[in-house]
């Protein structure tokens, strides 16, 4: 009796090219939050004033996401993407302001924090700084989680592993926030992409900024560091 080996054109369609259901929302959720903690623990010289006023903004954007889609992100609208790119700018812009206030001690040596201390403080602003893209890039590529669900563009921003070799990931793979956040720590450490290929001129943008704000605080803050224990 024979077999009849199975035919590679008749492939099922991976997950990430058809409708599926839409991802969990707790890994991002658990990430927003965790940036408010990182926040309200930050000193208070780099911290934008009010002190509560940014995470208040960035817990309301918050909730209002999880109204819209509580469980799963399943549904789509104008409303509910611009919603959730403004959370993601809000928290890089209060992230902004920490580093702009870190680095600029740094250059004139008015930053006399204790060189553990120091580098306590550089690597909060460094893993928000992470957690900012890794929101941008879950938001942007193929316009967002919602979108990704549906099955509404073909063409991705970014090209991971499993797209690339369909037959080594299991037939229900496809990007999830936790791709994007190990997308965004490997560009923050390696300084370029690893795995996953930027394919569009705004995610190159997007992975080559980050790599450049990574790279100056690391810098600046191991360097000083090093000075004080000098």
């Amino acid at each position: 009796m024979t077999h009849n080996a199975p035919d590679p054109d008749h492939r099922p369609t991976p997950a990430w090219r058809r409708v599926t259901r839409g991802e969990p929302r707790w890994a991002s959720t658990a990430a927003v939050v965790a940036v408010v903690v990182i926040q309200l623990a930050l000193p208070s010289r780099l911290a934008a004033h009010p002190r509560w006023l940014m995470p208040a903004v960035e817990l309301a954007l918050l909730v209002a996401l999880i109204a819209g889609n509580p469980h799963r992100i399943e549904r789509s609208s104008r409303a509910y993407r611009a919603l959730g790119l403004g959370l993601a700018l809000v928290i890089g812009g209060a992230n902004a302001y920490s580093a702009v206030r870190l680095v600029t001690g740094l250059i004139r040596g008015t930053e006399t924090a204790a060189a553990g201390t120091l580098l306590l403080t550089g690597g909060a602003i460094w893993l928000t700084n992470i957690v900012i893209f890794a929101l941008l890039y879950w938001e942007l590529d193929r316009g967002g989680p919602a979108a990704r669900a549906q099955g509404e563009r073909d063409m991705p921003d970014f090209l991971f592993v499993q797209m690339q070799s369909p037959d080594l990931a299991p037939p229900h793979w496809e990007p999830a926030f936790f791709d994007y956040f190990y997308l965004s720590f490997t560009n923050s450490t390696a300084f370029s992409p690893t795995d996953v290929m930027p394919m569009t001129r705004w995610a190159k943008a997007l992975m080559l900024a980050q790599s450049a704000v990574s790279l100056l605080t690391v810098v600046l803050v191991v360097a000083r560091a090093v000075n004080i224990l000098g």
